[in-house]
């Protein structure tokens, strides 16, 4: 039996970020549920599709306490339809679940808890603080380059790279044609790395305060733990060797090139124009004398551009996926960035202004002649 009362639009948040971890077809149908537990002043919603799990809790007037497994699509319509400010909740000895909001009531057929599966426990010894703010950041700024095929499954995921002697944490991203980096201090006690599903950091991102308040990660030997204000995210570890990503950054530059990156990532998207997924074509970008010039050419026809740069070294022509080289643009962070380049066929890096608190290379495309 369960009794309770709780604010609607309190549930209606919860059920919606935690049906993100609900499977949508799972061979265990309480898998397609949320799990609902009742307990002193409080109720606990989890979905769990056997990879990434979700629980939050919420303030409740409880009159009974005890557990019951809903379908998740079902259950969430509902809630979201009601009209009253606050929903009760009664489950019968059948599991059978009575929910009454203003002049409505619906009666739903529901899933003993004993059928949910366990979630994993992951052991608190090894992790880390980060505020939400810059955690967030550095998702963003490197989930774009996470591969999203299954060639190499570890490679779906993000590396988190703890480094206690440079007091560091980096994460990195590749897929095979670009590599997106994001490094930032952080007072760690051990070194340690390991993968973290890109759908997992995705779900991550969205739960992530804009301000400074601490998210705690525990990480064991196969799942790692999220801890976000009253949400908690426990989600498996992708197994593998990443690639060894530093030998894959080029240790030096033939040009260094400085630009706005408003006016860059406007030249690109203004030539891009003429692309499209059936009509594919490199951008052709020619680097020198104080200029940047894109062109391209498709069966649409051709289009070509030109804007002022500070740059350094040789001349040099390459060609460029634009989708790629508008990602890295757009992930950049002030008004200006600074362009490496080591010849026609070696990786460019953008990087900012200073220093090197992210990188993002974009690998060159062969242009025909």
């Amino acid at each position: 039996m369960v009794r309770l009362t709780c604010q609607r639009q309190q549930l209606v948040e919860a059920v919606s970020n935690v049906q993100r971890a609900v499977s949508p077809k799972s061979s265990i149908p309480a898998l397609e549920g949320i799990l609902l537990k009742a307990e002193e002043n409080q109720m606990t919603l989890s979905g769990f599709d056997l990879e990434l799990g979700m629980t939050t809790t919420l303030e409740a007037s409880v009159e009974e306490s005890g557990s019951v497994v809903l379908s998740a699509r079902l259950f969430g319509d509902i809630i979201r339809r009601m009209p009253g400010e606050w929903v009760r909740l009664t489950v019968d000895g059948k599991n059978v679940t009575t929910i009454e909001s203003g002049q409505s009531e619906f009666s739903i057929a529901g899933m003993g808890a004993e059928e949910y599966p366990e979630f994993p426990v992951v052991s608190t010894e090894d992790g880390f603080s980060v505020s939400g703010e810059c955690l967030k950041g550095m998702i963003h700024q490197t989930i774009f380059a996470v591969a999203d095929s299954d060639a190499k499954p570890i490679h779906t995921g993000t590396l988190f790279e703890l480094d206690s002697s440079a007091g560091k944490l980096r994460l990195v991203s590749v897929d095979g044609y670009r590599l997106a980096l994001r490094e930032e201090p952080l007072e760690v006690g051990t070194d340690l790395s390991f993968v973290v599903p890109g759908k997992t950091l995705s779900e991550v991102m969205k739960l992530l305060p804009d301000n400074s308040d601490p998210v705690q990660v525990h990480v064991g030997s196969r799942h790692i733990l999220f801890t976000i204000g009253n949400y908690t995210v426990v989600s498996r570890l992708l197994e593998g060797e990443f690639l060894d990503y530093r030998a894959a950054i080029p240790a030096s530059s033939s040009t260094t090139i400085r630009v706005k990156t408003r006016e860059f990532l406007s030249s690109v998207e203004r030539v891009s124009l003429l692309i499209t997924d059936r009509l594919k074509s490199p951008l052709r970008c020619v680097f020198g004398e104080g200029e940047i010039h894109i062109s391209c050419s498709t069966a649409m026809g051709r289009a070509s551009d030109q804007f002022e740069a500070n740059i350094q070294g040789a001349a040099v022509e390459m060609g460029f996926n634009n989708r790629y080289l508008l990602d890295a643009l757009r992930n950049t962070e002030g008004d200006e960035v600074r362009v490496e380049l080591n010849g026609p066929l070696s990786p460019m890096k953008i990087l900012p202004p200073e220093g090197e608190d992210y990188l993002f290379l974009v690998l060159p495309v062969r242009l025909k002649a």
